[in-house]
């Protein structure tokens, strides 16, 4: 309510009062009129998303900002629908490309049964979720986050966008797909965009251990439960404020799939041995690494736990579905392992390339990755990997066919001067068949020097002293 003098105040002077309260408040404002154009626009809401009012004020909110395709921003939903919006998070663009994350709260403007605009309350979260990731890395230089993720292909991008929606709430999520496709990959992305993330990430394997151990292991025991037993937490309470995921979910038996349903439908826990329950606030991302659908017909999933866990259900797409991604993915373990290994390798050849366009990759991206280690592991200074790089265990599962590899061949000998010394006739083939040998190899000192039988270093001091180019 105002005051009796405020109700004496001209209608500038109160206009000047709100501006000056909506300039000291800690949350951006961001009041578009009927036509989407913006009318308000608060100080904190400038710096969060690094513009000037000049920049957005009395301009058409569509055309200033950009979100990613296929998402509305949250205040012209708004507006169209007259519904409110809270606690949503959104990802977009301002006019120079940069990234702003924020939390928003958001309403209609109605009067007179008309919606005659809508306003925004903003919390930005890019700086905090920056930091937590920073955080994160570390403490343990092994969290991802969806940048991590490679690829440009329709089917990994419409997996990562369903996924950083899911990141924006607590419910359940079950990631289904093959051995090495990323499932850890998309589980530690979801736990670092959500609001858990400065929360822990615990993870368990439940084909590790057998039902007696994992049983122990994910819901804690009391003193004296069984012999030998202390007062241990388990898995759901060492997660608590975060994120617990469950790998090969599959792997667990019925009864103990059972305790786990209840343990998510209760959100509490009780320890074996003991006699109370516990509350957990946890949020659960399960794995399994075969059609939930034939997991429930095998007796492998229940499938009142199956429905319970895959509130929001990831189809990972295997490396086979998705081979446009392999040039991204790999120049990205290249660089990878260029770092590690102090190796300056710089391509594929274009038929390694080729092949692996042909191949299955049963291993998925993770056989992929492994590839090209054991390759980068077999050069010596070579910059791009060929055929013979590859390990012995690949080749020999390569289809004939596939392998161009070409065969040496008898060298030409040269004219052979019956007038000529011995020792400049034996310099003269020398010469010609190590050029042979090279040139065949395109240059490769290495590949030449087995082929000749003698070492790189021998082979390199005999092309310095014949004057053959390598």
């Amino acid at each position: 309510m105002l005051s009796s003098s405020m109700h004496n105040a001209s209608s500038d002077t109160l206009l000047r009062i709100y501006e000056h309260i909506l300039d000291r408040m800690n949350e951006g404002v961001h009041v578009i009129d009927a036509d989407g154009t913006t009318i308000v626009y608060n100080s904190k809401m400038t710096e969060l998303e690094s513009m000037t009012r000049q920049d957005v004020l009395h301009k058409p909110l569509a055309e200033v900002f950009q979100f990613p395709s296929g998402q509305e921003s949250t205040l012209l939903t708004c507006l169209r629908t007259g519904n409110s919006i809270r606690n949503t998070r959104q990802t977009y663009f301002n006019d120079k490309q940069k990234e702003i994350s924020t939390i928003n709260n958001t309403y209609p403007i109605i009067e007179n049964g008309k919606i005659i605009g809508a306003m925004e309350i903003a919390n930005d979260v890019t700086k905090m979720e920056r930091l937590i990731r920073e955080n994160l890395l570390q403490k343990n230089g092994s969290r991802y986050t969806f940048e991590h993720i490679i690829g440009r292909s329709g089917p990994i991008l419409d997996v990562i966008e369903n996924a950083k929606r899911a990141a924006r709430t607590s419910s359940s999520v079950l990631v289904v797909g093959e051995t090495g496709a990323g499932k850890e990959l998309f589980v530690q992305s979801i736990h670092n965009a959500s609001l858990r993330a400065s929360g822990p990430l615990i993870s368990q394997n439940c084909a590790a251990l057998p039902d007696s151990l994992i049983e122990g292991l994910l819901f804690g025991t009391a003193r004296g439960a069984f012999t030998g037993a202390v007062e241990r937490p388990g898995l759901f309470e060492q997660a608590e404020g975060g994120t617990l995921f469950l790998d090969e979910i599959n792997s667990l038996s019925m009864p103990l799939q059972a305790k786990l349903l209840r343990a998510l439908q209760e959100k509490s826990i009780r320890r074996i041995g003991d006699t109370k329950d516990r509350s957990i606030d946890v949020r659960i991302i399960a794995a399994i690494n075969e059609d939930p659908v034939e997991a429930i017909a095998n007796s492998h999933l229940r499938k009142d736990l199956y429905y319970r866990l895959g509130v929001v259900t990831l189809f990972l797409p295997p490396l086979r579905e998705r081979k446009e991604d392999i040039p991204m993915l790999v120049s990205h373990f290249i660089e990878k392992y260029n770092e590690l290994f102090q190796m300056e390798v710089r391509s594929i050849s274009d038929e390694v390339l080729q092949f692996f366009i042909q191949h299955d990759w049963p291993g998925n991206v993770r056989e992929l990755q492994h590839l090209i280690e054991g390759a980068m592991n077999l050069m010596i200074d070579e910059s791009t990997i060929r055929y013979e790089h590859l390990p012995l265990h690949f080749l020999r599962r390569m289809p004939a066919a596939s392998v161009t590899i070409e065969q040496p061949s008898p060298p030409a000998l040269p004219f052979v001067d019956e007038g000529k010394p011995l020792k400049e006739t034996m310099q003269e083939f020398e010469t010609a068949y190590i050029h042979h040998v090279v040139e065949r190899y395109n240059g490769n000192i290495s590949r030449a020097a087995k082929e000749l039988q003698i070492s790189r270093q021998s082979l390199q001091y005999r092309l310095r002293k014949l004057g053959i180019k390598g």
